[in-house]
């Protein structure tokens, strides 16, 4: 049994002597690797490893009890050392001690931390997942009725992000060198700003007007008038482009279009009609490159300075569906450093001094005023007419045709990841034949979807979208893909701060993050705080392992895949009535029976955005279907795909995925009940959004948390109806004995199916079906 209370250690020899060789081996690596002494420089997992070799050696804690009833101290510090090693531990709880350590706190508060540590470093027992299939990843597209709130945000969003690379090689003259006329211009301005009696910038000095606080206000101040002088002096040879690309510096002032109020540092935009002149609401659709301020220049390195830009590229992917790529910068103090955002994550450039390299500062500036849109990671295969309609020029049965776009009607909020975006378009040949058009950058080792969609369709499977076109989307002639095209090629193994995995590493990782996810919350600091708590470094991005096959280590890629298909619908959650609900239910539950029947495929991602309802007579699409086979998996596969992990919509994950077990078609058939049990408490009528509600952490908490809720919501039939009709809303309150129904079925004797019944599917569309029958009798 752990100790409550600390042991006595007054007897005990002072440790200050064997802390201080640990604090200053610290120092002197952070030094040595040009980086601030703080915990976000350095790999912790070291770190732990060094600090807690350092308290072996002392030797007292051979006498000291142990916090675990063990022979001593030393004894639970020698399995801390074990359990670090195997990246079976949770770093959070190590922080305390670490940075107790590194402040040079009271030897009395050391002693608190080191007991507390070895008592809270023990995990439970976990399930070992599944190994032989592709690991699910936390991303921030999987959201579903959430708030967006920050905190929830943030925690995923560094999960989402995965290693974040710095100080690349070539950063510039991949994303700035091909700017038609930048180097003269730059050089030509620089020299302009040098001469005179009076010169704004002189060598040694920097920048003459530069603030001699470097807070949020005074920096702003600075940054746009330079912004604004080097606009107007490099204005002359384009003017149409200087008249359009503005500063925008309002950081007390929420932009539109987010779903949540979200603040801007600073950015270049888009401001053809002078809203910036005339104060008016600025929106991120017209956000260019954003921004990020930081008073110190320790913060250039710090993880939450770079999460901050991340949330900012958030929200200007999320308002821009056409986006490939988002280019930003931070500013920390004097230190500069240029981003770069996309679907695998983010990179950035090696540091500069914007007073000792001023010429590097102006030729930025000046190349995100002129870079034209493809430069500035707008997708150039979607043209624009004269006449301003959208459109996308396809190949298809030996000739060209043309997709005219009518509206967006999917797009999907994340950085890194598959980002599926879906637009409605027809026909340009005077057919008019409804067509959607799907974009989603899927990794390569997957089956693309559209050659399972042609497949499907050729087999007559019921109820599923069926195949119209697709194609691998190419740029400039190339392939269009993070790695070579979207990167040009930077290789991210020469950036400052990566770490190369072993497989032994990435195993136990494995091992530790397949089964549940571990993800936890930091919030960012702005220039007006006087110091920052340190978070943790980026987490590494789940990889998919096995027993018997060697891990992949080499760097990640991701392929802009394009499929059309012919079949067009509005979420169930739009049907019209409740009728209209269950036997869109139940068609799109006999859609997946057929797929899984006929073809041996799994759907993988049963959720409100990818089961269809088309109440429009007129259209000649399926009544109700399935869409999106991205996470499709073949049920009798040998060996996973290969591909570093999937994402899945949370909220409607099986419990049984969630601890890691293997995925089985009755995974799927229980989401449709979370499907089900989730409308009836998120929307108060057809498409009605009652917004975040008591379930919104379902987006947010691990996987053991999440298939604990779950577990709990369903496991006492009494329990389970005072749920439903405490959170059931009003219009769909006459569903809770036909949920509850379900449920029974679902869940037989209120436990999760460990095992496939294809008696399932029958199962649950005869209540479905019984439920309908019923309400269209009481003419509900």
């Amino acid at each position: 049994m752990a100790r409550t209370e600390r042991p006595d250690v007054r007897k005990a020899a002072s440790i200050a002597g064997k802390l201080d060789v640990f604090r200053d081996g610290f120092r002197t690596i952070c030094q040595e690797s040009g980086l601030p002494p703080t915990l976000d420089s350095l790999n912790l997992q070291n770190l732990a490893l060094d600090l807690v070799s350092a308290l072996r050696s002392f030797p007292d804690m051979r006498k000291l009890p142990s916090a675990n009833s063990r022979k001593n101290i030393l004894s639970d510090l020698l399995r801390l050392t074990a359990v670090i090693s195997s990246d079976d531990f949770d770093f959070d709880n190590l922080m305390p001690l670490l940075r107790a350590v590194l402040n040079q706190e009271p030897e009395d508060v050391i002693w608190d931390r080191i007991y507390s540590t070895v008592i809270e470093s023990t995990p439970p027992p976990k399930l070992l997942p599944f190994f032989n299939q592709t690991p699910y990843l936390h991303t921030t597209s999987s959201f579903v009725n959430s708030s967006g709130h920050r905190k929830h945000v943030d925690a995923v969003l560094k999960e989402e992000l995965g290693p974040i690379y710095i100080g690349i090689p070539q950063f510039y003259e991949s994303f700035f060198r091909n700017i038609d006329g930048l180097e003269a211009a730059g050089n030509a301005v620089f020299q302009e700003l040098r001469e005179g009696d009076t010169p704004l910038y002189c060598d040694g000095s920097g920048w003459q007007d530069w603030p001699k606080s470097t807070q949020e206000k005074e920096v702003l101040e600075w940054l746009n008038q330079k912004f604004n002088l080097l606009r107007n002096l490099a204005g002359e040879k384009r003017p149409s482009v200087a008249a359009q690309r503005k500063i925008l510096t309002r950081p007390s002032q929420p932009l539109q279009g987010s779903s949540t109020k979200r603040k801007l540092d600073v950015a270049i935009v888009k401001d053809i009609d002078q809203q910036i002149e005339e104060g008016g609401p600025f929106d991120w659709s017209r956000v260019l490159v954003p921004g990020e301020l930081k008073s110190s220049p320790d913060l250039d390195t710090a993880s939450n300075t770079w999460r901050d830009l991340g949330r900012y590229a958030r929200e200007v992917f999320s308002s821009q569906e056409t986006r490939r790529f988002v280019l930003g910068f931070t500013l920390c103090g004097p230190i500069m450093r240029l981003w770069e955002f996309d679907r695998l994550g983010a990179i950035a450039s090696s540091p500069f001094d914007v007073n000792k390299d001023g010429l590097q500062f102006v030729l930025a500036i000046l190349g995100y005023f002129w870079m034209n849109d493809e430069q500035l990671g707008f997708d150039p295969s979607i043209m624009t007419s004269a006449d301003g309609r959208r459109f996308i020029e396809i190949s298809r049965n030996g000739r060209k045709e043309r997709l005219v776009f009518d509206e967006l009607v999917k797009m999907s909020s994340c950085v890194a990841g598959r980002a599926t975006t879906c637009w409605k378009a027809h026909m340009e040949d005077g057919s008019n034949t409804p067509v959607v058009i799907k974009d989603s950058w899927q990794y390569p080792e997957r089956e693309e979807e559209g050659k399972l969609l042609q497949e499907v369709t050729e087999k007559g499977i019921i109820n599923v979208a069926r195949y119209f076109y697709h194609e691998t989307v190419c740029v400039n002639g190339e392939i269009d893909d993070v790695r070579e095209n979207v990167r040009k090629g930077i290789d991210v193994t020469k950036a400052s701060n990566y770490k190369p995995a072993s497989n032994k590493q990435e195993e136990a990782k494995d091992t530790a993050r397949l089964g549940r996810s571990k993800n936890r919350s930091r919030t960012g600091h702005k220039r007006s705080s006087s110091c920052a708590e340190v978070p943790l470094p980026p987490s590494k991005r789940t990889c998919s392992s096995s027993s018997n096959r060697k891990q992949d280590l080499t760097p990640q890629n991701r392929i802009h895949r394009r499929v059309c298909i012919r079949d067009y619908g509005k979420s169930i959650c739009r049907a019209t009535s409740r009728v209209a609900l269950l036997n869109a239910l139940q068609s799109c539950l006999e859609g997946y029976e057929s797929l899984h029947a006929h073809t041996g495929i799994l759907q993988g991602d049963i959720s409100t955005g990818n089961l269809m309802i088309n109440e429009d007579k007129k259209n000649g699409s399926w009544p109700a279907f399935l869409i999106d086979l991205d996470l499709a998996i073949k049920e009798q596969r040998e060996q996973p795909s290969g591909a570093r992990g999937k994402t899945g919509t949370r909220a409607f994950m099986a419990i049984g995925l969630l601890l890691g077990e293997k995925h089985c078609f009755h995974h799927d058939l229980e989401s449709f009940f979370w499907v089900l049990f989730w409308i009836c408490i998120h929307y108060d009528g057809p498409g009605k959004d009652v917004g975040p509600t008591d379930f919104d952490c379902w987006n947010y908490d691990d996987d053991q948390k999440l298939a604990n809720s779950k577990k709990g919501v369903v496991d006492d039939e009494a329990d389970f109806e005072q749920t439903a009709e405490k959170y059931f809303t009003s219009y769909y309150k006459v569903l809770v004995p036909w949920v509850n129904e379900l449920r029974r079925v679902v869940f037989p004797g209120g436990t999760r199916r460990k095992k496939p019944d294809k008696g399932l599917y029958i199962q649950m569309k005869n209540v479905l079906e019984k439920a309908a029958e019923e309400l269209k009798m009481l003419g509900i």
